[in-house]
């Protein structure tokens, strides 16, 4: 039975407990931590070579190892030629290579050399003393990993207030060449900068992209279907390149962004911790200074640089560019009320007024408004800054109003009057105001609704009110019902009571 030898000191320790304290064998398992097939072998072959407690002095550890094995404890020096194993690790890199593949080559060569199995097992042991990014086997042009750093930097303002910015940080799987660049924060718009900056600066994409589950990537974290976020998803397809984020509380699943963060930290924020920034512009030049120098920076263990590995073996293989830069857009839901318009950011935007109730995806850029029924686009708009507004298209209009719907001015009116007169007249009114009356059907719906509410007495003072002070809205007839004004008297109704003064002579002094 091949036992591992154990080292003088433990195998000392097994003969003094059992010949000097008499303990048992599960006894001397247990005080010197080993199995206790381990000691009783010991024993059996020190009884075998008739060695006895105390051991001689002057015996030395070889001696005691042929004592009890029959061979020397200082194994042979090597006799095989020992593999390139820099260029091994770097040929495993590229695509389809296999250690299989690699020590054929290598037997072709040296005939007399180890064996496959220890041919890999030796490699094993060699990857285990190099960086860790190195370790992790990534092809080409495959993988760009992707985080913010846990460290901020602080910006100073004029106005004497110090805000904190976060930096971005990306690396490319094969070369670890790293990208970064510093954000007033970590917000969808910063997000989705930040990937589109890392794309110009290496010229390409990578084919898939390894984001962890911030909630500018990933909205509903899973490890199996993590739902993503869409704007994120948009701009993905917009590059070519796919999302795969890494499993939760699974840093080992982008280990080159957890290197390339504490990196980035190391060499770029450390370096730049006594500078004081007064702008972004001014941060994001000296991260840049100090990015350079460390994507050229020589690496320990490995021959060349991230910038000379990227030049020579992933530039060329990024996915390009495509011709436009990508237009980040938000997404929402809206619904499309009785007056066939949606609210988007308190602007209301016409569609076809076929599609009254339906749910719709709104998308909004920089300068459209995009709205979209089950991934068909139904109507597009230039985006406006006007609060209260309505955008209009004439073909969202329907020509026979009355033909599409029943919601009419007349009908409105009648289901006022149902309410009371005062409530009639401000329905009226806010129709008559509008440039086309159904552009007034939420206010006056939603006055209606008021009432059976609150009801009709309520809502006649209300009313009664906002046509004193020409405020006709639903907004300003909410209001009063909410501060309770309907209960008191308008200015006119207001009794005005007589003064009383010893110096007013009153009306008989003027007949």
């Amino acid at each position: 039975m091949a036992q591992k030898k154990l080292p003088m000191r433990q195998i000392q320790e097994v003969l003094r407990l059992k010949h000097q304290n008499q303990l048992s064998i599960r006894e001397i398992a247990g005080s010197c931590r080993l199995p206790v097939s381990t000691v009783w072998e010991y024993l059996k072959r020190a009884q075998n070579a008739e060695l006895a407690w105390p051991l001689p002095e002057s015996m030395s550890e070889a001696e005691l190892h042929l004592r009890l094995f029959g061979l020397s404890a200082q194994p042979p020096a090597p006799s095989q030629p020992m593999p390139d194993w820099a260029y091994i690790h770097q040929e495993l890199r590229r695509k389809n290579v296999t250690l299989c593949l690699l020590w054929t080559e290598y037997h072709k060569e040296h005939p007399e050399g180890y064996s496959y199995s220890r041919f890999c097992e030796l490699y094993r042991e060699w990857r285990q003393t190099i960086d860790p990014p190195m370790r992790f086997q990534h092809v080409p042009g495959e993988k760009m990993l992707v985080d913010w750093a846990g460290q901020t930097v602080p910006i100073y303002h004029d106005d004497g207030t110090v805000t904190e910015a976060s930096v971005f940080v990306a690396a490319l799987g094969f070369s670890n060449k790293a990208f970064a660049r510093a954000f007033e924060n970590q917000q969808l718009p910063a997000w989705i900068e930040a990937h589109c900056r890392a794309f110009a600066y290496y010229g390409g994409v990578a084919r898939v992209l390894v984001p962890d589950n911030p909630k500018t990537a990933v909205i509903k974290p899973c490890r199996y279907e993590p739902g993503l976020h869409r704007t994120y998803q948009e701009m993905a397809e917009h590059y070519g390149t796919v999302i795969i984020p890494a499993r939760p509380r699974k840093p080992r699943d982008k280990p080159q962004a957890e290197s390339a963060v504490q990196v980035v930290q190391w060499h770029i924020l450390a370096a730049l911790r006594d500078y004081r920034f007064f702008n972004m512009s001014e941060l994001n030049d000296a991260i840049a200074l100090k990015l350079a120098e460390l994507n050229a920076k020589p690496f320990q263990k490995m021959e060349g640089s991230r910038d000379s590995w990227f030049a020579a073996h992933e530039q060329a293989t990024l996915l390009p560019l495509p011709p436009e830069p990508f237009e980040m857009a938000l997404w929402s839901k809206a619904k499309v009320n009785i007056d066939y318009h949606v609210s988007v950011e308190n602007h209301l935007y016409s569609v076809p007024h076929t599609l009254i109730h339906q749910q719709l995806d709104v998308r909004l850029t920089a300068r459209t408004v995009e709205l979209f029924l089950g991934g068909k686009r139904v109507a597009a708009h230039q985006r406006s800054s006007q609060p209260g507004q309505p955008t209009t298209l004439e073909e969202h209009r329907p020509k026979a109003h009355q033909k599409y719907l029943q919601w009419t001015p007349g009908r409105m009116i009648d289901w006022a009057k149902n309410v009371g007169p005062e409530c009639a007249q401000v329905v009226e009114k806010i129709l008559h105001d509008r440039p086309h009356p159904e552009m007034g059907f939420r206010s006056c719906l939603g006055i209606i609704r008021l009432a059976k509410a609150v009801g009709v007495p309520r809502m006649e003072a209300a009313c009664r009110r906002a046509w004193h002070f020409d405020t006709c809205s639903y907004t300003s007839i909410k209001s009063i019902l909410d501060k309770k004004l309907d209960a008191l008297p308008l200015e006119q109704e207001l009794p005005l009571p007589s003064p009383t003064h010893p110096n007013l002579r009153g009306g008989p002094y003027y007949q």
